[in-house]
Parts: C-alpha cells; sequence; structure tokens
C-alpha cells in the first residue's frame, strides 16, 4: 500500500465513528491543552516580570548596593541570620560608591522594605494605604519618573530636611479630583507637607497600581520613620554594556569602605534586575516539575484509551482484515494501516489540544491580569507528545491484527 493510501484510509476510519474519536482524543486533549496553557503562562509571567515588575521596581540600566539579596526565599535559616548581622546601607557607603562611580547618570539612597503606608489626609479627604519612600534626588532619574506638574525633589530638600514631597498620580487624582495638587498642604502622620511634584502616571501590573506613592526627602523621612534596615543604593548609567563593569567597581568600593580583607565575604549585596527575575524563576519551576507528571499521567491514559479503542477495531474489522489479506495485503500492509490510524488519533489529540491550550491561554490574557506567551517549543513537544503516543500504544494493537489467519478472520461474522 502507498503511504498516501494508508493515511487516507486512516483519516476515513476516524470520520466513520465520530463519537468513539470524540472520546479516544479527551484525554490527549485535555492533557496537552493543560501542557500549553501552563507553559504559556509561565513563559508570559516569566517576560513580565523582566520587561515590567523589574525594570519598574529597579529602573532600566540600574544596579543596586544592598544590604540583602532580593532572592531570600532561596536561603536557609542558618544564612538567613548571618544575612541579618550585615551592617546596615548608609550615606557614607552611598558616598564610596558615588567616588568610584563618577560616569553614572545617577546614584541614589532610598529607604528599604519593609516600605511603610500611611493615610495622606487633605482637608477633608483622607487616602488611606499610601507608600511611603524616602528617597534622595536621584532616585527620581533612576526611576526615570516624567512630571506632569511641578518639579522633582532636590538636594537642597535631602540637605534641608524640607518637608515636601512629589506624589503619584493616584494620589493627586484621588485627593484633588482634577485641581491642581502643587502647593498643597497634606498631613503625613501627623506632620504638614506641601506637594512640589507629581509624577506622570505608570500604570498597573498585576492589577497593583505603581501610581499610589508619596516620595519625600530621606532625611525628612527618617525623623518620622527612623532608620530602615535595609536602605538601598540604586545606580543607574548610560547604557546597559556599561552595567557590568560598573557593578565590579561599585563592589571594590564598597570592600575597600568597609576595609574587608581579601579573605573576607562580602557583607553587601550588589544586583540587578535580573536577580528579581532568577528568583521568579526559581519560583516557576516548582510549576514545571509539576507540570509534566500532570501531562505524563493524562497522556498514559489518553494512550490506554486509544490501545483499547484500536484493540476493539481489531475485533470489529476481523472479516475486512480477512478480505484485505486475501486480495494480497500483506501482515505489513495491515500493521501500517492501524498503526497509521493510532498514530493520526494521536495527532489529531495533540492539535486540538494545542488549539485548546492556545485558547485557554488567549481568554487568560484577555480576562485577568495574569500575561501568557505560547512558546513553539511548547507546541512542538505537544505534538511530539501526541506522535510518540500513537506509536508506543499503537504497536500491539496493530501487531495483534497482522498476525490474524486470512481464513479465519473471513469467517468472522461481518
Amino acid at each position: 500500500m502507498r503511504f498516501s493510501d494508508v493515511i487516507r484510509l486512516s483519516l476515513v476510519q476516524l470520520r466513520v465513528n465520530p463519537m468513539r474519536t470524540a472520546f479516544t482524543l479527551l484525554g490527549i486533549v485535555v492533557s496537552v491543552g493543560f501542557l500549553v496553557a501552563v507553559v504559556a503562562i509561565i513563559q508570559g509571567m516569566n517576560a513580565y516580570v523582566k520587561e515590567n515588575i523589574a525594570d519598574a521596581m529597579i529602573g532600566m540600566n540600574t544596579f543596586q548596593v544592598r544590604r540583602l539579596p532580593i532572592s531570600l526565599g532561596l536561603f536557609t535559616d542558618d544564612q538567613f541570620r548571618l544575612l541579618q548581622r550585615r551592617p546596615r546601607v548608609d550615606e557614607r557607603d552611598a558616598e564610596a560608591v558615588r567616588e568610584a562611580l563618577p560616569d553614572a547618570v545617577a546614584i541614589s539612597l532610598q529607604s528599604g522594605w519593609p516600605t511603610p503606608q500611611a493615610d495622606v489626609v487633605w482637608r477633608d479627604r483622607t487616602l488611606g494605604s499610601v507608600l511611603i519612600f524616602g528617597v534622595t534626588a536621584g532616585y527620581q532619574v533612576v526611576q526615570d519618573y516624567r512630571f506632569t506638574e511641578g518639579r522633582p525633589l532636590s538636594d537642597i530638600d535631602v540637605r534641608e530636611r524640607r518637608h515636601v514631597i512629589v506624589v503619584g498620580a493616584d494620589v493627586a487624582q484621588k485627593l484633588f479630583q482634577g485641581a491642581t495638587a502643587i502647593d498643597q498642604d497634606v498631613r503625613v502622620m501627623g506632620q504638614r507637607y506641601t506637594i512640589v511634584g507629581v509624577v506622570a502616571r505608570k500604570g498597573r501590573v498585576l492589577g497593583q497600581s505603581f501610581d499610589g506613592f508619596a516620595l519625600m526627602p530621606i532625611s525628612a523621612f527618617e525623623s518620622i520613620y527612623g532608620r530602615r534596615q535595609n536602605t538601598t543604593i540604586s545606580i543607574k548609567m548610560r547604557e546597559a554594556r556599561e552595567v557590568g563593569p560598573a557593578m565590579a567597581r561599585a563592589q571594590e568600593a564598597m570592600r575597600l569602605a568597609r576595609r574587608l580583607r581579601p579573605s573576607d565575604r562580602d557583607n553587601f549585596d550588589v544586583g540587578t534586575a535580573d536577580a528579581l527575575v532568577d528568583f521568579w524563576k526559581q519560583l516557576t519551576k516548582v510549576l514545571f516539575a509539576v507540570v509534566p507528571a500532570v501531562v505524563a499521567i493524562g497522556i498514559l491514559v489518553g494512550g490506554i484509551v486509544i490501545m483499547n479503542i484500536m484493540l476493539m477495531g481489531v475485533t470489529e474489522r476481523t472479516h475486512e482484515i480477512g478480505l484485505r489479506k486475501a486480495v494480497g495485503a500483506t501482515a505489513s500492509d495491515v500493521r501500517r494501516q492501524f498503526l497509521a490510524e493510532a498514530i493520526a488519533l494521536a495527532i489529531c489529540g495533540g492539535l486540538l489540544g494545542v488549539a485548546a491550550g492556545w485558547a485557554l491561554a488567549a481568554a487568560i490574557a484577555a480576562f485577568s491580569p495574569l500575561p501568557a506567551r505560547v512558546s513553539l517549543w511548547s507546541v512542538g513537544l505537544a505534538l511530539s507528545l501526541g506522535a510518540g503516543v500513537g506509536v508506543l500504544f499503537g504497536v500491539y494493537p496493530a501487531s495483534r491484527a497482522a498476525k490474524l489467519d486470512p481464513i479465519t478472520a473471513m469467517r468472522a461474522e461481518t
């Protein structure tokens, strides 16, 4: 039999028994669809963290000098206790980094985790849960802030501990409802501050607004909240290729400033947004560990169903097999025919599963804050799984059909 005849007859058999075909494919469709959808969501989240969250939190072409690394969840309790003994990052450290990096676009010192929240009060209106950051003037450059009104905080504001603040777009809109926010006096923690600038809207990420904040000079911030345990230095370079060498110079400057010997380990951390992305990827590895097990179970069930349906088909088509052998079909022809039907079933299931997974991922991306990106490797893996299941579970029914005696088969009732 020609290969085209084998494929044509296989498709005819699938079309003749549509209900049986549908139930046979169900396990593979669900498993493959689940694989494609979950991988699409994880891949989309990885890209989303890199393109939006990481850059929004740390800044473009930026790295940080921190007391603690970002990936705290990956350390043991003993390692965490050692990290907690590290000295705090302070203005002297920032000055050492500043002297080592005269080519930096901006170097800032900002209050670190945990970030306090407070009510911002204007006349009879109160806006709760506003994130309060204490920063130096360079922080606004590091974060690429644009201003719709007023001006940014200045070095003089920080040096003279002025009671001025810059607010995000959400704060300005909700408090003043279209009126200008500039030169308005608000109260934070019972103290009066004058708004000098409004930052242009940054938008929402995963449903969380990046515009509900207030920036105040770090000197004024520390007079209210005290010095934070995890104050951070942020350094912004002109181009991405400059970040690596600058990180090495910053590390050397910090070691010299803290008088660390060559054998001493760093008691600080120098990292980029990639550290946050890597931390996120470590978390998603748990999902990637679970997905194959779930998919394997579904594929196994689907393969067993295909084998049982094919064995049933061999029994029902015994007379047909006998006739084919009587008119010259060889055992190899019969084996190829049934094996092709099993593979066609599995590949159809894989294709439908890919379409279902793609549609599910698109629906999740459209109706939820979760992004989704279908990757070609997951589609290729899904189709390969489909074909593999067809071969693996179609061999036994095909061999059984090929071994039928033509005379005995022709005696079977049609």
